[in-house]
């Protein structure tokens, strides 16, 4: 059998074939970019979802009267395997068959490998038992945090120095005198912050130091001068330094920084005397609130403290509703409970976010107008995340999932 060749049919093969594994090229080329960006996403969401009902689950637990426990995805590793063939073969059957059509195909693989560890130990002890300091709560009050949320979540009591109201007040229910005006207490700096009248700020203070000057060498001198501002007084031959100091924080209804040198060292020293978890309130007459001085700390409380506070107040120790002081003014937002979760046999339907833990769903109850228990609970996680450290290097066992 003859077959005769047209050199048309040969310029029209050649074109075909390169175009076909020039598109399939491209084809791997944009495949590639879109699986990877799904998977990151999925991944994203999936670890976010794993947290937020872990944090719900431990208040379950909490609410429930069992031992509180985390576990932490250390690091996720994917590996994807793109394959791709192309080729072309004549056409069978028909006028066609001289015409070259396409074959290709191709897989796509992926194997996450996933190591979760367990926090325990010390790593328990320094992310959920030790309590919060002021750094970390000045650093959410200056993002904007309400400031009567937060308080409600971290602080376990405040104490009030001086006046007739001088005392412990717990942030308990149960503790009925102690709670209201703990309440009263935060819903008052929450009138001031809805003014834009309350001040998160350090107190800035310069710190001095008389020396003899027969008592510094010259290259002590010029050692000094790296770190503090030196000044010789020869009719008193002695030597000042003199030091930019950056101390506590302070809530307060002014500026600390239109106070004395003298007194800002004082409310430092003050400061200076209180735990490491207190945070100094200084509410002062003749300013915005000032209508109720409050001069005090507020301390604050750890996490697994701030879990049990939300779970207990579900049944064994509810919150309930507490007035403004008389000497506040209007407040926008005075929610019952810190937290307000929907407990029942079955699943709720509207939740965003619930969880099964022995017989009960638990899940935030949704609300209508501000968002209070959406934001308690984004505030909930923010502050979990505060508590993070290096899982990975960690003492604790890991375990890793290959899927």
């Amino acid at each position: 059998m003859l077959f005769n060749f047209s050199p048309s049919l040969v310029l029209t093969k050649a074109p075909a074939r390169w175009l076909t594994i020039l598109a399939l090229c491209g084809l791997q080329g944009c495949f590639s970019p879109m699986a990877l960006d799904r998977a990151v996403i999925e991944y994203d969401k999936t670890t976010t979802d794993i947290l937020s009902k872990q944090l719900l689950l431990n208040i379950a637990r909490s609410h429930q009267h069992q031992p509180l426990h985390f576990t932490g995805v250390s690091n996720i590793a994917a590996t994807f395997n793109f394959q791709f063939n192309a080729g072309a073969t004549p056409a069978f059957t028909g006028e066609t068959g001289s015409l070259l059509t396409p074959v290709f195909g191709g897989t796509m693989s992926e194997n996450p490998t996933i190591s979760i560890v367990p926090i325990e130990g010390e790593e328990f002890t320094r992310r959920l038992l030790t309590p919060f300091q002021e750094n970390k709560l000045t650093m959410l009050l200056r993002q904007g945090v309400d400031v009567d949320l937060i308080l409600r979540l971290l602080a376990g009591e405040l104490r009030v120095n001086g006046g007739s109201q001088s005392g412990v007040y717990l942030n308990k229910p149960g503790d009925a005198e102690g709670y209201r005006l703990f309440r009263q207490a935060v819903l008052h700096l929450s009138s001031i912050q809805d003014r834009h009248k309350l001040f998160v700020e350090p107190l800035m203070f310069d710190q001095h130091w008389t020396l003899p000057a027969e008592s510094l060498t010259a290259e002590q001198m010029a050692a000094l001068q790296k770190d503090f501002k030196v000044e010789y007084q020869a009719e008193r031959k002695q030597i000042v330094l003199s030091k930019r100091v950056t101390g506590h924080i302070l809530l307060t209804n002014y500026d600390p920084a239109t106070l004395s040198n003298e007194e800002r060292i004082r409310l430092h020293e003050e400061a200076d005397q209180g735990a490491v978890n207190d945070v100094s309130v200084d509410i002062r007459p003749g300013y915005p609130g000032g209508e109720w001085p409050i001069h005090g700390v507020f301390r604050l409380r750890s996490f697994h403290n701030v879990l049990n506070f939300i779970g207990q107040s579900i049944s064994d120790d509810p919150e309930y509703a507490v007035a403004k002081h008389p000497q506040t003014p209007g407040v926008s937002e005075n929610p019952v409970n810190t937290l307000s979760l929907l407990v029942g046999d079955n699943e709720p339907a509207a939740a965003d976010l619930s969880v099964k833990f022995g017989e009960h769903y638990y899940a935030l109850l949704p609300e209508t107008g501000y968002q209070w228990n959406r934001e308690g609970f984004r505030l909930l996680y923010q502050i979990f995340q505060m508590t993070m450290t290096d899982l990975g290097k960690q003492g604790a066992p890991s375990i890793t999932i290959a899927k």
